[in-house]
């Protein structure tokens, strides 16, 4: 009985472990193909007076050492109007600042556009009293991303 108590419970862990793991990414299939997709997200970043800073084409990188990767991208981006509020929140926050965007084909050939949800990372770096913050980052992130994988 005791053993069967603690399968129970170590299942109980696990699945809550990866109900948490699943909620931390935002995930949206883009129509368009990996190159397209971080083109018209840059774009649509850009026109929103964000700043650029990196785009990390892994695949690209990957064969450089002979290793083969399917196309995996990320933009590294953000406005220092939004991520300062949030590194004064919890300075912690600056780990996971500026904002990221992963855009990559599956191995079925679906293309996603995903990112850090923002209550994910509320209560990664237990920020409390900055929902107004909180909330305009996940506007702003849903928004960008919508527009970007829109026929």
């Amino acid at each position: 009985m005791k053993k069967y108590l603690i399968a129970i419970l170590g299942c109980l862990v696990m699945s809550s472990f990866s109900a948490i793991a699943s909620e931390s990414l935002v995930r949206v299939e883009s129509p368009y193909s990996v190159d397209e997709t971080v083109n018209r997200f840059e774009e649509i970043a850009q026109s929103k007076g964000l700043s650029l800073f990196a785009r990390i084409n892994h695949q690209e990188n990957a064969s450089k050492v002979d290793l083969d990767l399917r196309p995996t991208q990320v933009i590294i981006f953000g406005n220092p109007k939004v991520g300062t509020p949030l590194m004064q929140c919890a300075q912690t926050m600056a780990i996971d600042l500026p904002q990221k965007v992963l855009v990559y084909e599956d191995a079925e050939g679906k293309v996603w556009l995903s990112y850090n949800n923002p209550e994910y990372l509320k209560e990664r770096h237990s920020i409390e009293g900055c929902d107004k913050v909180i909330g305009k980052v996940s506007g702003v992130l849903s928004k960008l991303s919508q527009a970007a994988v829109a026929k």
